[in-house]
């Protein structure tokens, strides 16, 4: 056992460090996925439906670093909905890290909807530099979508097959996935075994029963143990990296 906290006050965390932490690793050769996700101390995803009021400037900048170093976004359609997504934004500061990094200038957002009941006139579609990506069915209508601008893609028949999603993305040279929620794509990532990292913010906060938890839906079929990577605090927020057994 060891004592992380409280301890001794360290050199602060600069972005530098972050992007060391939380990269990607080298020369991906298959879609890699990172989930992000903040909740209360007692486990709750949102207060009053929406992430905002469990976030933290700390807990910021590790979502903002999953953006910087992500080749796309993927986002379940209800978050995208509740959240108000619009497309991603980038400095010229972050374009031009990007750049160095080898990666396109702003990475897309791809949403997860099995019925592909998205607002073409919705800022995802409006306010945004590139195209989203809509990821859905065979039986989903898709014209509109694609009149507003969209690339939809089609991984399933009745329901989106999630390792087909990622195959796809992967053929388009987007391998580094920062998922971004909601909870219930998180549950269908872990049932399908897809979860590499889990990036978890945990805040100083009792939300009380009610409140939807981070993983909502679909049971996995075993637990999958995980190594903890590092641990960041910050005024009470703790900041939680957990990446998934080699081998295992």
């Amino acid at each position: 056992m060891q004592l992380l906290w409280p301890t001794t006050p360290a050199e602060p965390v600069s972005d530098a460090d972050l992007e060391r932490l939380y990269g990607y690793p080298e020369n991906v050769n298959r879609p890699w996925v990172q989930v992000n996700f903040v909740s209360s101390a007692d486990g709750a995803a949102a207060v009053d439906e929406l992430s905002e009021g469990l976030s933290h400037p700390a807990d910021k900048r590790i979502f903002l670093m999953g953006r910087l170093l992500a080749d796309v976004i993927l986002v379940g359609a209800g978050t995208a909905r509740a959240e108000g997504y619009r497309g991603a934004r980038v400095s010229p500061e972050r374009a031009a890290r990007r750049a160095a990094l080898g990666l396109s200038e702003v990475p897309p957002i791809a949403v997860v909807t099995r019925t592909g009941e998205l607002d073409p006139e919705g800022p995802l579609f409006t306010d945004t530099k590139v195209p989203p990506i809509v990821i859905t069915t065979g039986k989903a209508p898709r014209a509109e979508l694609e009149r507003a601008g969209a690339e939809v893609v089609v991984a399933g028949t009745d329901d989106v097959d999630l390792h087909r999603a990622l195959a796809l993305l992967g053929e388009r040279g987007l391998r580094r996935v920062d998922c971004e929620g909601g909870p219930a794509l998180f549950a269908d990532l872990i049932a399908a075994d897809l979860v590499d990292q889990l990036c978890l913010t945990v805040a100083p906060l009792l939300a009380g029963a009610g409140e939807s938890r981070i993983v909502r839906g679909r049971p996995a079929p075993e637990p999958r143990r995980m190594e903890l990577a590092s641990v960041l605090v910050e005024d009470g927020f703790t900041m939680l990296r957990y990446r998934r057994r080699e081998g295992g």
